[in-house]
């Protein structure tokens, strides 16, 4: 692509307020500047859906829970089974959240819609072999399939989008 080529543009989600939507993408900066590769509301083999799934070129897989307000935090528990699903799970919360009430063992972002920030790592658990096969699978599937549908959408697979 040249310069004056538009990029591709993913669809908008509508499933995030505007915080959620924008301490996510803050989120994502800081995770992209670790390395890692991003891939937004990831269908889990348990049913569950992600807010953030990333992967770092040495395989870890990191789950990123997107709390936008306390009211979000205290009312979703879906979190709890993201630790059979990643090497760790953090919260990313905007600067002003409450972080007391977050469990210790789970890492810690704080970020706005520009920028976010580790703040800590939380306890790491790493995946056994097959679900690390299962989930790189995944994440490798609903990655590409999201791409295909951005350059053609009347494109048609079974990938877990």
């Amino acid at each position: 692509m040249n310069a004056s080529t538009p990029l591709p543009q993913p669809p908008v989600d509508g499933r995030q307020s505007e915080r959620a939507f924008a301490i996510a993408r803050g989120t994502t900066r800081l995770l992209a500047a670790l390395d890692f590769a991003v891939v937004p509301e990831l269908p889990l083999p348990s049913g569950r859906r992600a807010d953030l799934v990333a992967l770092n070129s040495a395989g870890m897989l990191w789950i990123v829970e997107v709390k936008s307000s306390i009211e979000d935090f205290r009312t979703d528990r879906k979190w709890g089974d993201y630790r059979a699903h990643a090497d760790r799970v953090l919260f990313a919360v905007a600067p002003d959240f409450p972080v007391a009430i977050l469990p210790e063992d789970a890492g810690l972002i704080l970020a706005d819609a520009h920028a976010g920030e580790l703040v800590r790592d939380g306890i790491a658990t790493p995946l056994v072999a097959a679900t690390r096969k299962a989930m790189l699978l995944r994440f490798a599937r609903a990655a590409a399939g999201r791409l295909t549908l951005l350059h053609d959408p009347q494109a048609r697979g079974t990938w877990d989008l």
